[in-house]
């Protein structure tokens, strides 16, 4: 399996752009509500439906169950990232608990399942020794996320996860996890990814099809500098100075695609709480045609731009016409493996293109090696160190 290690550039609770911490262990059985409340018309949207009935897995770091925000409306399922840390150390469910309080700030009835795929680690905080276990698994907590969810009652999945480099790749066992999840009537949400102002690499789960991608705005509606810029987002939710639970029982305030992403899963908790029937493909439907369209249009910014919950809530009583199905294939016998051949199998590359590209970069290789000996020349010999090791980057939280 390709090493994910899963991190959003601004949570709550870990990311850079952590502003405040409010008084540990409150009194309230609440998360607070900001900016995001009016920018989402949530008031409103709450007096249609408070997500009763409706079940949303928050795939994640694992969810702190006992604070006064979710108490009593969590349920912890596996451990898919397995990687030793336990319920109620400091170092466990960090994000995954700001995520889940994002969500029962919108759907303050719906229930959470709670399934860990993740950690909070950022990537430079991992050894080498945790780099190489990794490997060694072999397993995809996130596909088997995915599946674990939707055969445990999940309506709604909310992935506030992705990888933020560009080395970021299309996983099969993702892809047929989230096929199982659309067959199956659940709609799954990622967030878009917080690269916008470094690589703006593309961001997995996010880029599968079927796959709602949340990108994140400010407070006057345009996109939050940090949210990636890709023509797979869908939507935009409020992502900056958000006010989530901690693990710690308490409050703190960041920014994020991810904290967008489980306020998007709120609301889609909203409008399949006022129609149980809602198809993954009305669902996206909904709240494209309800949001509150940027100048110009959907973009590649913003996707259809922010979500207006309370216009989705209302419409998703009447929803169009889902007019996806399968389809029986009328073609060649031979289109996928029924020949023999892998799927992943391409035409090879025109043999002058392939030697212009070779001598292309054997030229290029040359000039750097030269430029590099040049620099050196004049330059003192360090003393003898370890080899540097490449690792992977990881994706971020969300």
């Amino acid at each position: 399996m390709k090493f994910r290690t899963i991190r959003a550039t601004s949570t709550a609770v870990v990311l850079s752009g952590l502003l405040c911490t409010l008084a540990i262990a409150p009194a309230q059985a609440a998360t607070p509500v900001g900016w995001e409340g009016a920018a989402l018309s949530l008031s409103a949207a709450q007096q249609l439906s408070q997500g009763d009935g409706v079940t949303v897995a928050v795939l994640d770091s694992g969810v702190y169950a006992d604070h006064p925000a979710l108490k009593g409306k969590v349920t912890t399922g596996p451990d898919y990232f397995k990687d030793g840390l336990k319920a109620g150390d400091s170092k466990w469910g960090q994000h995954g608990t700001a995520m889940a309080s994002d969500v029962l700030k919108v759907a303050p009835k719906a229930k959470i399942l709670s399934v860990r795929v993740i950690d909070d680690k950022h990537e430079e905080e991992r050894t080498q020794e945790e780099l190489e276990e990794s490997f060694r698994k072999g397993n995809n907590p996130i596909a088997d996320g995915i599946n674990y969810a939707v055969q445990n009652g999940a309506d709604v999945i909310s992935m506030s996860l992705g990888s933020d480099n560009l080395f970021s790749s299309y996983a099969e066992d993702e892809a047929a996890a989230l096929a199982y999840a659309a067959r199956q009537g659940v709609t799954v949400l990622a967030s878009a990814g917080n690269a916008g102002d470094l690589l703006n690499g593309a961001s997995y789960p996010a880029g599968y099809a079927g796959v709602i991608a949340v990108a994140a705005t400010q407070q006057n509606g345009t996109r939050a500098d940090f949210s990636s810029v890709h023509t797979y987002n869908d939507v935009a939710a409020p992502g900056v100075d958000i006010i989530s639970a901690t693990n710690a029982g308490g409050y703190r305030q960041g920014n994020g695609t991810s904290p967008a992403c489980a306020l998007a899963a709120g609301v889609v908790a909203l409008m399949k709480a006022k129609n149980p029937k809602l198809t993954p493909a009305q669902v996206n439907s909904v709240l494209t045609a309800t949001t509150h369209r940027p100048a110009g249009g959907g973009s590649a910014l913003l996707g259809y731009g922010r979500i207006n919950a309370a216009a989705a809530v209302k419409a998703a009583a009447s929803p169009p016409e889902d007019k996806t199905a399968p389809v029986a294939y009328k073609g060649k016998e031979h289109l996928a493996t029924p020949d023999g051949t892998p799927k992943t199998t391409h035409p090879e590359m025109d043999q002058s293109l392939w030697m212009t590209g070779l001598i292309a970069a054997g030229v290029g290789l040359a000039l750097l090696a030269g430029g590099v000996l040049l620099a050196l020349s004049g330059r003192r010999k360090p003393a003898p160190q370890a080899p540097t090791v490449m690792q992977p980057q990881g994706p971020y939280l969300g």
